[in-house]
């Protein structure tokens, strides 16, 4: 299960409006389609690409001047050789379905903490016909 690629960068912001601004305006990008979360936010396109996405958080997370990345992702193919890495290490994990889109998302964190998020094609589902996850989004198609 080689990654493929990194996907994207996920932010906290309590300046959402700003934050749009700033990603278009200094840096080209455009605010594109973002799936149907229940909660705020934008993503920010970059070469047609979803590069940048936005989570809006009532008051900032940190005191001012530090980081608040949320998470970083990769792309990848081998969703049941991947999940199989995880359990054979004893790797924490949590499955979740991206809304409307069905992309399946491999969520776990490194040993610093750092959220990160594999995700793989919704087709691979069915490779893990035993996660609770995948179980519940194909039910609700």
């Amino acid at each position: 299960m080689p990654l493929a690629k990194l996907d994207h960068v996920n932010l906290r912001t309590a300046n959402l409006a700003a934050m749009q601004a700033f990603y278009a305006e200094v840096l080209g990008m455009e605010a594109g389609l973002r799936p149907p979360f229940s909660f705020g936010g934008a993503w920010l396109y970059c070469a047609g690409q979803p590069t940048v996405h936005l989570v809006e958080v009532p008051q900032q997370p940190a005191p001012e001047g530090e980081l608040r990345l949320e998470h970083f992702a990769f792309a990848a193919e081998g969703l049941a050789e991947f999940v199989a890495v995880l359990k054979r290490r004893g790797e924490a994990y949590r499955i979740g379905v991206v809304p409307g889109l069905g992309t399946i998302q491999v969520n776990l964190h490194d040993p610093d903490g750092n959220h990160i998020h594999v995700d793989f094609a919704p087709a691979e589902a069915a490779a893990l016909p035993d996660e609770p996850a995948l179980a519940q989004a194909a039910a609700r198609r």
